[in-house]
């Protein structure tokens, strides 16, 4: 067992070993310095039994081994708040104290019930948007399968909406006209414009009549007894939403 001298003899030893990097005659490189200095505790470490002694020298080498640390560096270990730097000023403290006074003062039942209000304003409004969800998904059904495939298939938003616009002020002109007549030569556009007084609850009638040698396609577009006020969410806007849910 290592006694007490032997423990001073190596840090006097240990001590002289670390001084002697200032001459500069056997170490002429910090690198060079550390590796003989790890060399001579890793030899020492393993002769002594001294269970002090070995820790000692341990201890020395792990802080060897650890290079130094810069200031900013050692700044980073102490980062986190309250050590760290200042953290920036938040919009509570940069508002007036007055304002925030009003808040933090509130009444608890004040509190409860504008929280209620919000939960039953936000539960209403989700409420009406799925009735008017529900209303144009009962209209989408009233479009016959084939139409409604083709709608789907070939997609055109601002054709749809050109038919939508015409149709819609028709039911709501309250001028007593009660027709709308449409030149639709196109047989795909015409099937369009039939899907569109569909989802509307209107009759659309096509006659063929010939002019100038040519055959003239005519829609014919009425009120029905049912046909009530148009839909909230328009036809576009339902095959929209639809197209994002999937």
């Amino acid at each position: 067992m290592a006694s007490a001298d032997l423990l001073r003899r190596e840090e006097e030893f240990y001590a002289s070993l670390f001084d002697s990097a200032k001459g500069g005659d056997a170490v002429k490189s910090r690198g060079q310095m550390i590796e003989r200095k790890i060399e001579v505790l890793e030899d020492m470490a393993a002769k002594v039994s001294n269970r002090r002694s070995r820790r000692w020298l341990n201890d020395r080498l792990l802080i060897e081994l650890v290079p130094r640390l810069h200031v900013e560096e050692i700044k980073g270990l102490f980062a986190p708040p309250p050590w760290g730097e200042e953290l920036p000023v938040s919009a509570f403290c940069r508002t007036s104290v007055g304002e925030w006074d009003a808040f933090r003062s509130i009444d608890m039942d004040v509190e409860a019930r504008l929280m209620q209000q919000m939960k039953q304003s936000s539960t209403k409004q989700k409420n009406h948007l799925d009735r008017d969800e529900l209303v144009a998904l009962n209209s989408w059904h009233h479009i016959d399968r084939q139409t409604r495939e083709a709608i789907k298939r070939n997609f055109l938003p601002d054709l749809l909406e050109i038919y939508e616009e015409r149709v819609r002020t028709f039911i709501e002109d309250t001028s007593g006209k009660d027709m709308l007549v449409l030149n639709v030569q196109d047989p795909f556009q015409r099937l369009l414009l039939h899907g569109v007084c569909e989802f509307y609850n209107v009759s659309s009638t096509t006659t063929t009549t010939v002019r100038d040698g040519k055959l003239w396609k005519t829609t014919t577009i009425k009120k029905r007894s049912g046909t009530g006020a148009p839909s909230r969410i328009t036809l576009v806007s339902f095959l929209r939403m639809k197209k994002k849910s999937h």
